[in-house]
């Protein structure tokens, strides 16, 4: 089964996250097939990017995220967002939305890291 899940990266306590797509049986920092994501929890608010096109399609193939992804879906409503897509409207349009929402997310001025969409 293909998990979309964490990657730790960083060095010691200063952690950063890659949003991964990887097979379920693969170690936690090991092999995975494609980088879709980064989150930084220690800029305030945290930084989270995603390319919604590939998330899409690892969703749509049977791809089941885990329980901290999860939660930064619903974070930045990609989930709902989602349900769109599969009730067939435009993607242009839902990753329009998105490209706003994370705009919006990195404009706090606390926020150090830029996003790259």
């Amino acid at each position: 089964m293909v998990r979309i899940r964490l990657r730790r990266v960083g060095s010691t306590h200063q952690p950063h996250y890659r949003v991964i797509v990887a097979d379920k049986e693969s170690p936690r920092d090991g092999r995975f097939i494609e980088v879709v994501g980064q989150y930084n929890p220690r800029t305030e608010p945290g930084t989270i990017v995603f390319d919604e096109e590939r998330i899409y399609h690892w969703l749509s193939v049977g791809a089941q995220p885990s329980e901290s992804v999860q939660k930064l879906f619903k974070i930045v409503k990609l989930d709902d967002r989602f349900t769109r897509f599969k009730a067939g409207e435009d993607k242009e349009i839902l990753l329009a939305e998105a490209k706003k929402i994370y705009t919006e997310l990195t404009l706090h001025p606390k926020t150090t890291h830029t996003a790259r969409a």
